[in-house]
């Protein structure tokens, strides 16, 4: 079973193939494994939502690199890793805007009809699936604490 997203991206390669985009082909190989390697882990056929993860964790490894790189003066490694970044950031969701975090958090935390720390894991159970791949979960998980709060 092949998903939207997954079609994309088999299209997407596709076309840097034939542009001779080796930089975008290996970068959308690489996705394409790390897909491949999730589905056969787990024995399961990924849909977008498993797609999106993926992607998600990828970003944040590159994020985390590109900090890492620019702190060791390796500009040109982390010029790669902000190019890759760029092209795994056009397969995710457009980003919630922190109105719009916000909200989804106060219905998470009205629909756990809790209040205080003890509600923060049932909130962020119901919050984490809205979110995904739309947010940053920790910044949310901060957000969340903070509102919890009071």
């Amino acid at each position: 079973m092949t998903t939207a997203l997954k079609d994309r991206l088999s299209e997407d390669m596709k076309a840097a193939m034939r542009a001779k985009d080796s930089a975008r082909l290996g970068a959308i190989r690489f996705l394409l494994a790390a897909i491949k390697q999730r589905e056969v882990d787990e024995r399961i056929s990924a849909d977008d939502t498993v797609v999106l993860a993926v992607i998600e964790k990828m970003a944040k490894q590159r994020r985390d690199s590109i900090a890492q790189f620019e702190q060791a003066g390796r500009h040109d490694l982390a010029d790669k890793e902000k190019a890759e970044l760029a092209l795994l950031q056009t397969y995710l969701p457009q980003p919630l805007s922190e109105e719009e975090l916000l909200v989804a958090i106060r219905a998470a935390i009205a629909e756990a009809g809790g209040s205080g720390p003890q509600a923060m894991g049932k909130v962020m159970g119901l919050l984490k699936p809205r979110i995904a791949g739309r947010a940053d979960p920790a910044r949310a998980s901060a957000l969340v604490r903070q509102l919890l709060a009071g």
